[in-house]
């Protein structure tokens, strides 16, 4: 089975930041798109990072671009969304999600295949 794990959440001042991570077993293909979302409360889920494990292609959503950069590890399996000058409202779980195909077709929920349980982040 594929498991994705999410660490790195926590509480954290407005302006600072944070520095996440995702790491998934049982699926080893060399290349597929790692996403990452977010849910506020009461607000739908999503989509701030996504990034190509091959090539290191990335994008971004409007509301992080040029506060968050993701990267990765294919040694490790890991992603790393790196968020800087947070603002209160960055708070909400956040998401890790794996798409067993390039990254195609935005961020539509539907077109990632596998989940993490989220880890959660606290801006104030």
């Amino acid at each position: 089975d594929v498991q994705l794990v999410e660490s790195g959440g926590g509480s954290v001042q407005v302006g600072g930041s944070l520095r996440l991570s995702c790491t998934h077993s049982g699926y080893t293909s060399s290349r597929h798109c790692m996403g990452w979302f977010r849910q506020a409360p009461g607000k739908a889920r999503e989509g701030i990072a996504r990034i190509d494990t091959g090539d290191g292609w990335s994008d971004y959503g409007d509301s992080v671009k040029g506060r968050f950069t993701i990267s990765r590890n294919n040694l490790r399996n890991t992603v790393y969304p790196q968020m800087n000058s947070l603002q209160p409202e960055d708070t909400g779980i956040y998401f890790c999600a794996l798409r067993t195909r390039f990254c195609t077709g935005g961020f539509a929920r539907e077109n990632f295949d596998e989940w993490g349980q989220g880890t959660k982040v606290t801006v104030s």
